[in-house]
């Protein structure tokens, strides 16, 4: 971990890469490396991690990795670079959603299975963190995943948002529940984008998350559960005004 608390690319990657099942590995990896892309996890811009890394962190072959990253190539999703500075690189997201696009992502997502179970993961999470502790180390990343929602310009709040809930379901110590979420998590990324960032929404989300935050610091875990209970209904009372 870097020394400032903060986490580098790999640990970023820790909630949703994990090794696949020997079955179906192509569809596997695609699935994970599809939801680093998508929840930002590696932003627009930067380099996916080193092809040895990545298929080491899946357990694939670098053959298997390469179809991976064809695909997301072939989806405008990534490309790859040669020479010295080369490597595969996440394409930056365009803002703009369109009418189309919205009502496929609203059609095909149900609103309100993604909004309770993303409700049972967090509260369980929560609740687990506050009430099973975190060491130093962890509570140290949980503090910077904090910091940066704190820092974060507007066009970058939903990113270090979806970071700091992905940081607390890594921490709860149940890599199941943190690759559910993931999973989830990546849905309602998709429901989010249909609908306007509202800096009041923000700023309330921001008091929670520091409350929620002490909580779980602070070993409350019915304190912790009851902050995470009401900011997922805040978020869902906004989808389902948008979106039902």
């Amino acid at each position: 971990m870097p020394a400032d608390g903060g986490e580098g690319p790999a640990d970023r990657l820790t909630p949703v890469l994990r090794p696949v099942r020997a079955g179906n590995g192509f569809e596997e990896a695609l699935q994970q490396v599809l939801q680093v892309v998508r929840l930002g996890l590696v932003p627009g811009g930067e380099r996916l991690p080193a092809e040895r890394d990545l298929a080491e962190r899946l357990g694939i072959s670098r053959v298997t990795l390469r179809e991976v990253l064809k695909v997301l190539q072939d989806q405008g999703l990534v490309e790859s670079r040669r020479g010295r500075y080369g490597g595969t690189f996440v394409l930056p997201r365009t803002d703009a959603v369109g009418e189309d696009e919205l009502r496929r992502r609203i059609t095909e997502a149900d609103l309100e299975d993604v909004l309770r179970f993303r409700e049972v993961l967090e509260v369980g999470a929560a609740g687990l963190c506050a009430a099973h502790g975190l060491t130093a180390e962890r509570a140290g990343r949980l503090r910077a995943a904090l910091t940066r929602t704190e820092d974060a310009p507007l066009a970058e709040y939903r990113r270090h948002d979806t970071m700091l809930h992905l940081t607390l379901a890594e921490l709860c110590g149940s890599p199941s529940l943190a690759a559910q979420y993931a999973a989830v998590r990546a849905t309602l990324n998709d429901l989010l984008d249909c609908i306007p960032l509202l800096v009041r929404n923000l700023e309330h989300s921001q008091r929670q998350h520091t409350a929620l935050v002490g909580a779980v610091l602070d070993g409350d875990a019915d304190g912790a559960r009851e902050i995470m209970r009401e900011h997922c209904a805040g978020t869902a009372a906004l989808l389902r005004g948008f979106l039902a």
